[in-house]
């Protein structure tokens, strides 16, 4: 797919000296984070995630960001940094690993393990570099310093990039809790630093700066989480992120303290929280986890379960669950406990799910009835703190929707950055920093790439759109046998309709029609086959149109004898 900006051309070369900035994702969207930035040549990628689809995507499994500009450049490429675990900043590793599996991987330790996971299951074995907030390392001519940011999975880093044409800060996923379970900080002192340095472009995160003020603290959700426990009558069914250790934590500690067993449901929650555990990153309490296979050894009231489909997964634990399709039944009594934001576009799915686990007689508790998550990502009042600690020269919003980009450049200028110096871009702009200017250069190709079941690339968007037709509209097949020699019709139509609430009689009025269109089309000399079949198309098409209301997809069998 090319890019959406049709009015940028391919930017030029880039002048000696400058840096240029790639997006490849996360700008305009929620997910599948990438940023390429290039210097003399060489190229520098901060995070590889992918994107959920949605529910105009039938049958895709992820969306991954399009690797088109750097694939005929990957020994140009000195390290992907990641900075933290999450799935849309990690996700698509894998996919461009199998390009070139020796490009260095740099994160943090959790990063790390997370991701080598995941590569496992793909058979890649990468070569990775350790690193930890305060470290610095450099990679070609790419100096990166790294600074501890807190987000709500552990061990997240900033990357304040120097290069010969320009310094970026880049937050990655971050807040400002002041209160943080794990006891670490965003390290402002570090931000204060690289600003009196000088930062010639503040890449910041953007979700959460249409929302006023401070995002809340994750300890001050602990009461009502408890409160959960206290009032549950049966068993609780937590949802989150399977890269959700703070949250896990929560609910550890609070069966603990509540006297219940905890299972963890799904590969993925299983894995990661081994990780985590194993690393130390998630602090077990003693006989508090089983295998959910010995579930049945303990009555309802002391029972947890942690699984994963918040966000309404149709594959997800919970979503099976709502539709009585897994080996735990949720019933009258049951709590389900949904803990974690919703991500834009996905706000169907999960009332969905909420619907079909209530009609099943759970009580649902959600962050729409009861303080039950807080955000991972900074409000606006951290990001004011964050310009005014920083002093950026040049400001380029990422990580959000379009809203989102906007809200966070009229922070910016709030704070006293030159609007002219505020670059607002979507996925496949280019932004060179020249001199000390941002500005946009061009814009590259940066569609959607779908994995959809083994395939990688090769879903097209023709292709699903055929599939929303099939879906939303319908199918009719029409198979009609003509004379070889006067192309009239000596057998058929038959029509064969899928999709529709109307009986298949009423498709009996459209035969004399389509019987009439290839009697005039051959007195008119057509006889091609492949000819003869768009007529049948347009008959039976102009006919459901008119009298259903519908534009299903057609398919015209044309045979010769």
């Amino acid at each position: 797919m090319s890019h959406p900006h049709p009015d940028l051309l391919l930017p030029p070369a880039l002048a000696p000296g400058a840096l240029r900035i790639i997006p490849l994702g996360g700008l305009g969207e929620v997910g599948r984070n990438m940023a390429v930035i290039e210097h003399e040549g060489q190229l520098l990628v901060i995070d590889c995630g992918v994107l959920f689809p949605e529910d105009h995507q039938p049958g895709v499994d992820l969306i991954l960001p399009d690797f088109e500009y750097i694939l005929d450049r990957l020994d140009d490429v000195q390290a992907i940094v990641l900075t933290h675990g999450h799935e849309d900043h990690i996700g698509a590793v894998p996919y461009l690993l199998k390009h070139k599996p020796d490009i260095p991987l740099v994160g943090s330790t959790l990063t790390l393990a997370l991701v080598e996971a995941k590569l496992k299951e793909h058979r890649i074995k990468p070569w990775t570099l350790g690193v930890k907030e305060g470290g610095r390392e450099s990679f070609g001519v790419f100096d990166c310093e790294f600074i501890a940011v807190n987000h709500s999975i552990p061990d997240a880093l900033a990357v304040f990039v120097r290069t010969g044409g320009g310094t970026v800060l880049h937050t990655g996923d971050f807040k400002m809790d002041q209160l943080p379970l794990d006891r670490r900080l965003t390290d402002l002192r570090a931000f204060a630093r690289v600003g009196e340095e000088g930062v010639d472009l503040f890449m910041t995160d953007s979700t959460n700066a249409e929302v006023p003020g401070f995002t809340t603290p994750e300890r001050e959700i602990g009461p009502a989480i408890d409160t959960v426990f206290h009032k549950a009558q049966r068993r609780i069914i937590v949802a989150c992120f399977s890269s959700h250790v703070h949250r896990v934590q929560q609910v550890l500690d609070a069966a603990e303290r509540n006297g219940r067993k905890v299972a963890m449901v799904g590969r993925s929650m299983v894995r990661n929280m081994g990780i985590a555990a194993d690393l130390g990153y998630l602090h077990v309490p003693d006989r508090v986890l089983v295998d959910v296979k010995k579930l049945d050894n303990y009555p309802d009231n002391e029972v947890v379960l942690i699984c994963t489909g918040s966000q309404g997964e149709p594959m997800a634990a919970l979503s099976r669950m709502a539709n009585r399709d897994h080996r735990i039944d949720v019933g009258d009594g049951d709590t389900v406990l949904l803990a974690s934001s919703l991500i834009p576009g996905n706000e169907n799915a999960v009332y969905r799910v909420i619907n079909g686990l209530m009609r099943l007689g759970a009580d649902v508790v959600h962050k729409g009835n009861a303080k039950v998550h807080v955000s991972g990502h900074a409000s606006a009042g951290e990001l004011l703190y964050c310009y005014n600690i920083v002093k950026p020269r040049n400001v380029m919003p990422v990580h959000g929707e379009w809203r989102h980009l906007v809200a966070n450049a009229e922070l910016a200028i709030q704070t006293g950055v030159d609007p002219d110096h505020v670059v607002l871009a979507e996925d496949g702009v280019v932004i060179d920093l020249v001199d000390g200017r941002a500005r946009i250069a061009g814009a590259v190709p940066c569609g959607y790439v779908y994995v959809d079941g083994s395939s990688v690339g090769g879903t097209t968007e023709e292709l699903l759109k055929d599939r929303r037709i099939l879906r939303d509209e319908g199918f009719i097949s029409v198979m009609v046998v003509v004379d070889s020699s006067t192309g009239k019709v000596i057998a058929g139509p038959e029509i064969t309709a899928r999709g529709f609430a109307e009986d298949d009689e009423i498709f009996t009025q459209v035969k004399p029609k389509i019987i009439a269109a290839l009697d005039e089309a051959t007195r008119k000399g057509t006889t091609d086959t492949h000819q003869l079949q768009q007529v049948v198309r347009r008959a039976v098409g102009g006919w459901v149109g008119g009298k259903i209301r519908r534009r299903p997809m057609i398919i015209p069998v044309v045979v010769e004898a």
